[in-house]
């Protein structure tokens, strides 16, 4: 008998180079197994101001050898990943993702979330460019092919507003404080190096 496996629920934000990582790499871990990844847009900086202020309060206070190995450890991520990373970006770190996060929740009730995400997350960590400039936004877009004035009239909406506020509350509400976060079930996963968990746990529940 077939077994139905959980969908892999996916909590990301464009403007964390983390995601980035487990986005390039969850693809394929959904597609070994055949699960469904229902993606979950969310601003990570709305998190760290509710449930994770210590984020905040680190900045400029962390230990030298640890901001190196972090460096390090983010660039063997990419290696792996077989992808380019630079942090900080070029524009600089943080960026104001916002628009670009709702323009995601947008685009995936059209089928285009995952290549206009795969484009944003190139424009910041790849080409330097700043998520929070309309003229990038354009931009990411034109390279998918999405109406641009649909697009920049949506991302400033009410509905997708209160959409984008809902899916980050949502994820604090299940007990998140950071991404990437992924969910089998109600089993949580944080952080890029937990994806290899996500592959373990689904390879299991099939197995049964």
């Amino acid at each position: 008998m077939a077994v139905t496996l959980p969908p892999i629920e996916f909590y990301f934000d464009c403007s964390s180079p983390w995601s980035y990582l487990a986005f390039t790499g969850i693809h394929d871990v959904a597609a070994r197994h055949g699960a469904e990844i229902i993606w979950k847009p969310i601003v990570v900086g709305g998190v760290f101001n509710k449930v994770n202020q210590a984020v905040y309060d680190a900045r400029g206070s962390t230990p030298p050898a640890k901001v190196a190995y972090t460096a390090k450890d983010m660039q063997d991520w990419a290696q792996v990943r077989g992808i380019e990373l630079n942090f900080p970006p070029a524009c600089g770190h943080p960026v104001n993702s916002v628009k670009c996060m709702r323009g995601c929740i947008e685009l995936n009730g059209q089928g285009r979330l995952v290549p206009f995400a795969r484009e944003a997350f190139h424009a910041l960590w790849v080409e330097g460019r700043n998520l929070g400039d309309d003229e990038v936004l354009r931009d990411l877009c034109r390279r998918v092919h999405a109406d641009e004035a649909a697009f920049m009239s949506a991302i400033v909406s009410p509905a997708l507003r209160e959409k984008l506020r809902a899916s980050t509350d949502e994820l604090i509400q299940r007990g998140g404080f950071g991404t990437p976060t992924m969910f089998l079930g109600d089993e949580m996963y944080f952080g890029n190096d937990r994806l290899c968990m996500v592959d373990h746990v689904l390879s299991r529940l099939a197995a049964r």
